[in-house]
């Protein structure tokens, strides 16, 4: 009884604030119930940008929030708590990409959303895990491309395109804990299901995966394979939830029940609820280094519209 009357009470106050929540897909059951949006990073800072509202809640990691500043200046942005990190974003620094351009001064920097907006500023163009492999293919005429922070999407995206890609040593710490071995466990107990992973993930997982697909690609394989009825999902299994809500007639399965975040668990309903309260912790871009961000994230917005 009590989560439902925390909820009831926070829906109260999104009124009150003129607010909405927006909630990544790792995010726990309780968030994603409460939240106006679920999806992905990018998505839902676009979302923040559409909206009326005057105050986004975003229930997800700091970078996120920044990303939602970058688009939407003139609102307020709320993280529920400024622990929220991401150990990949933070792999980087504008420092570290300002030094290994120097050594590659002709090279294209290409960044995935999944960077401070400090290392954002130092990008010729800003990628998602969906669309990374299309951004990479229409850089053309670059003879080297620099691609941070995530050397398996980086990886991925190589191989796909062909590219001189130079990559930098970041991974997901969540993502890389998946193996060859999970999915092999879990196709034996599931001989007829598909096997969709992240592009995160280890090379050699992606190897043996049916498909590789962002966390939105995953939600639209799911709803657009209507003979596919189970599907092994290689990814944070906080996606599941919306998976099973989006396809309540499919069975989904973690490679393992281990691939958890533990910055996207640490958002609680409490948290939640205390941030609307009081207003806090507002995340806000500089003006000055929101310009200079803006501009990656325009770049790819050019390229695929």
């Amino acid at each position: 009884m009590f989560k439902e009357q925390l909820q009831e009470k926070i829906q109260k106050l999104k009124e009150k604030r003129n607010a909405v929540i927006l909630a990544h897909s790792y995010q726990i059951e309780e968030i994603q119930e409460v939240a106006d949006f679920v999806g992905g990073s990018l998505a839902l800072s676009y979302k923040a940008a559409q909206t009326q509202a005057k105050v986004i809640l975003f229930c997800g990691v700091r970078f996120m929030a920044e990303t939602a500043s970058i688009l939407c200046p003139d609102k307020i942005i709320l993280l529920p708590d400024m622990n929220a990190g991401c150990p990949l974003a933070d792999m980087v620094t504008a420092e570290d990409l300002k030094e290994l351009k120097n050594k590659h001064p002709q090279a294209k920097i290409v960044g995935y959303v999944n960077t401070t907006a400090q290392v954002k500023a130092e990008l010729d163009v800003c990628c998602t895990s969906g669309n990374a492999v299309n951004i990479i293919e229409s850089l053309k005429n670059e003879e080297e491309i620099i691609f941070v922070p995530d050397k398996n999407l980086g990886s991925f995206v190589k191989k796909k395109t062909g590219k001189n890609i130079i990559l930098w040593n970041g991974f997901c710490p969540v993502h890389v804990k998946i193996s060859v071995k999970d999915i092999e466990d879990k196709k034996r107990l599931y001989p007829n299901a598909k096997v969709i992973v992240h592009p995160e993930c280890r090379p050699e997982v992606i190897e043996i995966a049916d498909e590789v697909l962002s966390t939105g690609g995953m939600c639209k394989y799911a709803r657009e394979n209507t003979k596919i009825k189970q599907i092994i999902v290689g990814t944070e299994v906080g996606l599941l939830h919306k998976l099973r809500n989006e396809n309540p007639k499919k069975n989904f399965y973690p490679v393992s029940e281990s691939i958890i975040c533990p910055d996207m668990k640490i958002t609680t309903l409490e948290k939640v609820y205390w941030a609307l309260e009081n207003m806090k912790y507002e995340i806000k871009v500089s003006s000055d280094l929101r310009f200079k961000a803006k501009r990656g994230v325009d770049e790819m917005v050019k390229i695929l519209p």
